[in-house]
């Protein structure tokens, strides 16, 4: 009767343990063959309720993207295009400070691929997803696709055939993607059109703009022999500038495709060429050079603008965009970036509203002369309001480098080396508009307008909402320009706690977490440091893009009392499930329990999790003593302070028994 009850315990045990490992998402597979060298590749998930897995589209800096990475394409097989994804939806995150964009309920990928090898039978898939709820979870999911009799299957791994699962998963359903996140794309479209249509009324107070509005009408005037041909003429001139820019809109698109040019909004390379192209562009506007186009191409288009009717009025369109280069060019080149990473039409979107808003006053003081009567006139003014930009240019660039230092996690551009960084060129701006400060084509300043002035005040009183930051102020206004909270020399502020009185340093293979506790990040360093101090181990199983990971820590580890057990009574072992730095090639190998090759630390700590703990969430917390053995049972996702805090005065009262 003993040995019964001792194995049903063992069982039920057993059974408990493993139900820990999640799965939230059910994968199905298929494979069409849509003509003699093209196939359709098709994965179709199955969402559990009140789960979300991130779109391969979803902002830096919060949730991990879906990746799909083709393992054996070289010389096999090419890609068509981007893989294009089912509905999704987008909404803000307070804790990374970013829009976050993702799946519920279901999710599904099409890949288009062109064979080029017909030797080549099988395409190896690789699908990577991050999916949350009240915890957060790492995937890996592997898929054969079979080109001679079309049919598909999930295993293991590529790396080690012989621990490839069998083939016992059923193929896909029949049915068809659903059309791209509409209403998600409609309000970014929306979003990227006013910042363009903004930037084409900010181009128009440029030295190269403004002065060419009379010219231009009076030019309509004279020409046209009555005033409802001048309002005509006026009407084209208008049409043909929109045209001019949403060609361009479109070349952009066309050349790059549609969607390709989102995913390079995590491309470290372009995000490093997008920040030193915007440093030029910022250069160009404080004076140091001009970006001009050849004479040759102005002097050409102005012989052909003398043609008259509306070929010649269209070319006069081409010559305002050509000689109003020097101004227009880096608004532009900057809305091209912002619009081309968006993906899809953004492009052509935010040269219609940049178009629209530069074409309108010249059609409207063509209709109605007698308005330029209203107009200021052309002065230093103009210069101003282009040195303005200029320093605008300069500030939004290093949004692009943190882009790069974030998926690199360089740590070298931290959130508050970032807003030192705006606190400087914010300021220099405020100085500049005071007057304290003058560039290569600024005019003698006797004194400023009031205008000037209170422009300045709202500079300054927006640099001194920056310095708080610096403490660990959130900075609401400019969330998803800074680096995230976490991503911080002092994640907590300079005053969320230190290193207890008496410690002159911290022990090696330490740092400074959460709230400034001693964290170690490898576990067997960290449990030889709990052995040497007497202390239990407490393993927080975590992720960098672990939204709830980060609430425990915000929420319910800022609580005096947990802190206090946090800091004295335990050891903390943060291990990153999700830290992508490759191990070296000694260290690798093939998981016993999952058959998946595990490269990285993040695989590796997430081994360990499925492997001694039955459990693949994070965040997931284990209280063990010495020998590596359990002080109670682990809890995931608490945010209750007072259910987690008992928690913790349990395990560590066992390890003093």
């Amino acid at each position: 009767m003993k040995k019964a009850a001792l194995l049903f315990l063992f069982l039920f045990s057993f059974i408990t343990g493993s139900a820990q490992i999640l799965e939230p998402v059910k994968w199905t597979s298929k494979i069409e063959k849509k003509s003699d060298t093209e196939y359709l590749l098709t994965l179709k998930g199955t969402i559990e309720e009140h789960w979300h897995v991130y779109s391969q589209f979803t902002a830096d800096g919060g949730g991990l993207p879906l990746e799909l990475i083709f393992e054996n394409s070289d010389n096999n097989y090419e890609l068509v295009g981007k893989a294009e994804e089912s509905e999704t939806k987008t909404a803000f995150s307070d804790i990374f400070g970013v829009d976050e964009t993702f799946f519920e309920e279901t999710v599904e990928l099409q890949q288009t691929i062109k064979v080029t090898n017909t030797n080549n039978n099988n395409v190896q898939l690789h699908l990577f997803y991050q999916v949350c709820k009240e915890q957060c979870l790492q995937e890996d999911k592997f898929f054969v696709f079979n080109l001679k009799d079309l049919t598909s299957k999930e295993v293991q791994s590529f790396d080690e055939p012989e621990v490839k699962a069998d083939n016992n998963k059923e193929n896909a359903k029949e049915g068809t993607a659903t059309d791209a996140p509409k209403k998600d794309k409609e309000k970014g479209l929306f979003k990227i059109f006013i910042i363009a249509f903004f930037s084409g009324f900010a181009a128009l107070l440029t030295p190269c703009v403004f002065p060419m509005i009379p010219m231009t009408v009076s030019f309509f005037t004279k020409q046209s022999k009555t005033k409802a041909a001048g309002i005509k003429n006026a009407f084209i001139y208008g049409i043909s500038i929109i045209v001019i820019y949403v060609l361009l809109g479109t070349l952009v698109t066309a050349i790059f495709g549609a969607d390709a040019l989102n995913a390079l909004s995590t491309n470290v390379i372009f995000n490093l060429v997008f920040f030193v192209l915007l440093v030029v562009f910022a250069s160009s506007f404080l004076g140091a050079f001009e970006i001009m186009l050849p004479n040759s191409w102005a002097n050409k288009v102005d012989r052909q603008a003398d043609r008259g009717g509306i070929i010649g009025i269209l070319f006069m369109a081409l010559a305002l965009a050509i000689v109003s280069f020097s101004c227009t060019g880096p608004i532009v080149g900057t809305l091209l970036v912002e619009a081309a990473s968006k993906g899809g039409i953004a492009p052509i979107v935010g040269m219609f509203g940049f178009s629209l808003a530069l074409a309108l006053p010249f059609m409207l003081f063509a209709m109605f002369p007698g308005w330029l009567n209203t107009l200021p006139k052309s002065g230093g003014w103009l210069n101003t309001v282009k040195v303005f930009l200029g320093f605008l240019e300069l500030a939004l660039a290093f949004k692009f480098l943190s882009n790069a230092d974030l998926v690199l996690q360089s740590h070298i551009l931290e959130r508050e080396t970032f807003l030192a960084i705006w606190i400087a060129i914010f300021g220099a701006m405020a100085l500049y508009l005071f007057g304290k400060i003058t560039l290569p084509h600024d005019s003698p300043l006797s004194s400023i307008s009031v205008g000037r002035l209170f422009l300045g005040l709202l500079t300054l009183a927006f640099t001194i909402y920056l310095v708080p930051g610096l403490w660990g102020a959130p900075l609401k206004l400019i969330s998803g320009f800074p680096p995230p909270m976490h991503y911080s020399e002092s994640p907590q502020g300079f005053g969320g706690g230190g290193i207890a009185s008496g410690d002159t340093k911290l022990p090696e293979g330490a740092k400074l977490g959460a709230h400034n506790i001693i964290t170690f990040e490898d576990y067997d360093t960290g449990l030889a440091y709990a052995k040497e101090v007497k202390k239990p181990v407490l393993i927080d199983f975590t992720g960098y893009a672990c939204v709830n990971c980060r609430k425990m820590e915000e929420h319910v580890w800022s609580d005096e009392r947990v802190l206090s057990v946090l800091k004295d009574e335990v050891v903390l072992i943060s291990l990153y499930v999700d830290y992508k730095k490759e191990l070296p090639e000694n260290e690798q190998y093939i998981s016993k329990t999952t058959g998946k090759k595990i490269k990285t630390i993040g695989n590796k700590w997430s081994d360990f999790e499925i492997t001694k703990y039955k459990a693949n969430a994070q965040p997931y917390y284990v209280l063990i003593d010495h020998a590596e053995e359990n002080l109670n049972d682990p809890v995931g996702y608490t945010p209750d302070v007072e259910e987690y805090l008992k928690w913790l005065q349990e395990g560590t009262a066992n390890f003093k028994k």
